[in-house]
């Protein structure tokens, strides 16, 4: 190939494609895992908030329930993530190839 302007263009390798088609699958499962353990974490505290209200130990009931709201919201977007997810999967097996 001719430089253009200094510059020398070629094509990209097969395994650099390789590489960057596995670092973007590794990116987002990180970033499902982050999500669902996120979730779960704030499922735990919300639980922890509740089971102190019930004991009688906490006295501030809006805490209990700004964690419980929290946590509901969180698992409301992570069920809509998933609901995207499979809606993408679906597209692409609809596909004709």
């Amino acid at each position: 190939m001719q430089p253009i302007q200094g510059i020398q263009l070629t094509p990209l390798q097969n395994t650099t494609q390789k590489a960057e088609v596995t670092e973007a699958e590794n990116s987002f499962a990180d970033m499902l895992t982050g999500l669902v353990g996120e979730v779960d974490n704030q499922q735990k505290v919300a639980d922890a908030a509740i089971q102190e209200v019930h004991a009688g130990g906490a006295k501030n009931l809006h805490e209990a329930m700004i964690a419980m709201a929290q946590a509901d919201i969180s698992i409301r977007f992570m069920v809509q993530v998933r609901n995207k997810a499979m809606e993408a999967y679906q597209e692409i097996m609809r596909m004709q190839v």
